[in-house]
């Protein structure tokens, strides 16, 4: 979709804090975070809700979150990675990740905008190890 924020981010004519991907999905940190390391992972091809995408590509974005969230445990160390759908800030599916050490630490309300220089710092730090 031309008018797409994460169609453009997909295509590269927007630049964003890319942490991992595949041929099918792109993770990077969200610029507005809940908590440092907030992450968003997208399919490549424009769908715009999750629960009406195929069972395949539903059940792909899934795993391809799984995978991140793993290593975003790891790297951030944190004993949990917050999961969530909303679907309304961009019209594009996206699945949250968000690392959180307690309750109440996944809430849209806490977003902020981050530090640019922190994001790519961070970005590079999640890639590397």
């Amino acid at each position: 979709m031309p008018d797409c924020l994460f169609c453009k981010i997909v295509a590269g004519t927007i630049p964003c804090y890319s942490i991992w991907e595949d041929d099918t999905h792109l993770a990077f940190l969200d610029i507005n975070p809940i908590q440092e390391g907030h992450v968003l992972v997208i399919p490549k091809v424009h769908a715009s809700y999750l629960f009406e995408m195929d069972d395949a590509s539903y059940h792909s974005l899934l795993g391809a979150s799984k995978e991140v969230a793993a290593h975003l445990k790891k790297v951030m160390q944190v004993p949990r990675i917050g999961v969530g759908v909303e679907g309304f800030a961009v019209d594009h599916v996206h699945i949250h990740l968000v690392p959180v050490t307690q309750i109440g630490q996944l809430d849209s309300s806490k977003a902020s905008p981050a530090d640019h220089t922190l994001l790519a710092q961070l970005a590079e730090k999640i890639k590397k190890e």
